[in-house]
């Protein structure tokens, strides 16, 4: 490289105070000009189509917004910038030459970012709607042009040996399979701006410590130079896994550590399960450190991936205790990013990153060896079992990841609905994608209304543990095939909903995209379904494709409804809270329906109507039965009998209710000559005893299980469990002269389902 090309080349880059400044016109979304009031350059401006932002004495302050593609350029160079690469492009005409023999042979870089030790080339690419790009073109280019990318900057920089990672970051750009493969194969990565998201959120959490993260998304698997990695290390043996105890400097463990939020940013490393790492959190804990000089004698869990799974180099020590399992000696720790896989302790470990006791105090540390992913999942769910609560739609995505290889019905069809919930909120093809709650990421509608409406449905059939009872209308038994076909079949019904009601949809808070917007239609297309089995027209092999045709133009009626929706109905159906307010919903989507298809049967339509009709009552007290019986009686027991063992019954139920069930038995049992049919105590129990028993252990046996969703917040035991108060109320009505309202029905349903999971 001659020394001119040089000069031309490191003329374009910027460091340092130079990076600061551009970073502040590069993180604003519009440009700024001021101009003095009357001037001609005023005037073409505004012509130009700037605006005025501020009018000052002799001045006036201009704005423009930036056209989409420069702003998202802009986003991405500032997100490196935040993340402390020192070495970035000047503006967007920085062209680095690939051919040796004709330097005039260029590409043009849209973001260029290194640092010590690395390399990134970003290519930037964005539209204004959601949609799967074509990307052949320019990865070919980049097939071909990488090498001599690569030896240009090698020349550029002949004292370093930086690793090189190309980037392909889109905004409302998805990739194709084919498109996929070829990026794969020169090594490259796709950063969506879901994934770009993550990273300035991280940034907002954790600082320039965010790039340890990074870096590990980056290069996993490829080795950190200049790293010590022999540690004093303790051998042991625990659940059938080998184990490692040690001490290390936190900086070690934050360049070979990896944290697997559970966010679209790891979306192709699943299952993954941590919650993002708090800010105020991570401030008190570095405050701790380094102003009250405290800290942490419990240990980070940490999973380590040794090398093509094989076992981690240990030198063990001669000295050693005769008998004893444990062993002391050297470990060697992979020299590797992304060798590390925090499933405890993130936040006490990145509250170091910025501390100036980084590299000279040492965190306790227990490390596990080449668990499968699964395995870290189910290890953190136990740690965090006692700790605070794993939110619900975290619970609810882990459930794709856990259970889809369940030997029992129950947890595959969990496993079945939280996987359709995802791919819905996170498929750019869905209607959905980007409004559904995964993980951590809090949207318009949640993974526990999904599994509400699917349960409700009868597209996946009823199931015991080890038997399907009744084969749903796109579940016969094949998990990939129902996941396939109710995927498409909700992809293709929503997505003509959202094409024809497009400007309701994209509205903030609007009537269609919510919780029970979801819940009505989804109930509404199972009617329609339903209806579709019922006259023949389909059958289980039928193509979804052909399904949707079959239900198009019942749709219309959908669509009408609204368009024609008056703001006093929709206040009335967006304030009706609960699963009152679902199922109400639902209703007033069936009314519409049938004014123009009365021949389909609407289940459940006239007894909502008529509100207080007595068929209400059969299913409400054989729902309060099974709830008794299975949800309650057995449950509880199950949990007296972990927790107590054999005194479980005099231990665990208050003293009142246990003299009293004791006494009926015996009275029961006096007049009963076989032994074999003789009551126990526990049979003489009423609905509300369980209540006083549940609320004799609440903290350390019953909360987590009897609180119902979204009440968690709402004061003491005793509110907590007002629903088995209410439940007891119905339960004690005489059946033959009391009518089960609507609303109560409702509520009985609500709980039911809550319990049944």
């Amino acid at each position: 490289m001659t020394e001119e090309l040089k000069i031309k080349l490191i003329g374009n880059l910027i460091t340092d105070n130079d990076v600061s400044r551009e970073l502040r016109v590069r993180k604003a979304d519009s440009y700024f000009e001021s101009f003095t009031n009357g001037s001609v350059a005023l005037k073409e401006k505004l012509s130009e189509g700037w605006e005025i932002k501020a009018e000052l004495k002799t001045k006036t302050k201009l704005f423009k917004k930036k056209p989409l593609d420069i702003a998202f350029e802009d986003k991405v160079w500032s997100l490196f910038a935040n993340l402390g690469f020192k070495l970035l492009n000047k503006n967007r005409h920085f062209n680095i030459p690939y051919d040796k023999k004709d330097t005039n042979l260029t590409h043009v870089v849209d973001v260029f970012a290194k640092d010590d030790e690395t390399v990134l080339i970003v290519e930037c690419k964005s539209s204004s709607k959601d949609k799967i790009g074509d990307f052949r073109q320019e990865l070919e280019a980049m097939k071909s042009k990488k090498g001599g990318i690569i030896n240009t900057i090698s020349a550029l920089f002949p004292f370093t040996k930086p690793k090189f990672k190309y980037i392909l970051a889109t905004s409302r750009l998805g990739l194709s399979d084919n498109d996929q493969l070829i990026l794969e194969s020169i090594d490259g990565i796709h950063f969506s701006e879901e994934i770009i998201d993550y990273y300035y959120l991280l940034h907002s959490q954790i600082g320039v410590a965010a790039r340890y993260q990074l870096l590990g998304s980056l290069f996993a698997g490829q080795e950190i130079p200049d790293l010590e990695n022999r540690i004093p290390a303790i051998e042991g043996k625990m659940g059938g896994n080998t184990y490692y105890s040690f001490s290390i400097e936190p900086e070690k463990l934050l360049k070979i550590g990896f944290v697997l939020h559970r966010n679209k940013a790891n979306e192709n490393m699943m299952p993954t399960y941590q919650r993002l790492i708090k800010k105020a959190r991570l401030k008190e804990i570095h405050n701790f450190i380094d102003d009250d000089k405290g800290y942490f004698p419990n240990s980070i869990i940490i999973n380590i991936l040794s090398d093509k799974n094989k076992k981690l180099t240990f030198d063990q020590s001669n000295n050693q205790v005769p008998d004893a399992i444990s062993r002391i000696g050297i470990l060697h720790l992979p020299k590797k990013y992304r060798s590390a896989y925090i499933i405890d302790g993130q936040h006490r470990l990145y509250g170091y990153s910025n501390s100036k006791y980084k590299s000279s105090n040492t965190i306790p540390v227990v490390a596990l060896v080449n668990l499968d992913r699964s395995e870290q999942v189910k290890l953190f769910m136990q740690i965090n079992e006692n700790q605070k609560a794993v939110p619900k739609d975290l619970r609810n995505t882990l459930d794709a990841d856990l259970l889809w290889d369940s030997e029992s019905y129950i947890d595959q069809i969990k496993a079945l609905k939280s996987k359709i919930a995802i791919n819905l909120g996170e498929n750019r093809r869905s209607p959905f994608f980007g409004k559904i709650s995964i993980g951590e990421d809090k949207r318009a509608i949640t993974t526990e209304h999904i599994n509400l409406a699917l349960n409700r449905s009868d597209f996946l059939g009823k199931v015991k543990k080890n038997e399907i009872e009744k084969l749903g209308t796109f579940y016969t038994g094949d998990l990939d095939k129902a996941y396939n076909n109710i995927s498409d079949f909700l992809f293709s019904t929503f997505g003509y909903l959202k094409e024809k009601l497009d400007e309701i949809w994209e509205q903030e808070g609007n009537i269609i995209v919510i919780n029970k917007g979801f819940y009505g239609i989804t109930l509404l297309l199972n009617d329609l379904v339903n209806h579709l089995y019922k006259t023949e027209k389909i059958r289980p092999t039928t193509n979804v494709k052909i399904i949707f045709d079959e239900i198009k133009s019942y749709l219309d009626t959908v669509i009408h409804f609204y368009k024609d929706l008056t703001d006093i109905k929709t206040a009335e159906l967006k304030t009706a809270y609960g699963t009152p307010g679902d199922a109400k919903y639902w209703r007033a989507l069936q009314v519409a329906m049938r004014e123009n298809h009365p021949e389909i049967h609407y289940e459940g339509l006239d007894e909502y109507l008529k509100k207080e009709e007595k068929e209400n009552n059969e299913k409400a007290f054989r729902l309060i039965r099974e709830i008794e019986n299975t949800f309650l009686k057995m449950r509880v027991r199950e949990k007296l009998e972990a927790e107590f063992g054999k005194n479980w019954f005099k231990k665990g139920v208050p003293e009142k209710i246990y003299s009293e069930a004791t006494l009926l038995a015996a009275k029961k049992n006096r007049e009963i000559e076989d032994e074999d049919e003789e009551k126990e105590p526990w049979d003489q129990l009423h609905l509300i005893d369980y209540r006083e028993i549940i609320l004799k252990s609440w903290q350390k046996l019953f909360e987590t299980s009897f609180t119902k969703p979204g009440e968690e917040k709402i004061g003491n035991k005793e509110n907590k469990t007002k629903w088995m108060v209410e439940l007891n109320r119905i339960r004690n009505e005489n059946y033959h002269t009391y009518y089960v309202t609507s609303e109560e029905l409702s509520f009985i349903e609500e709980i039911y389902d809550w319990l049944q999971g």
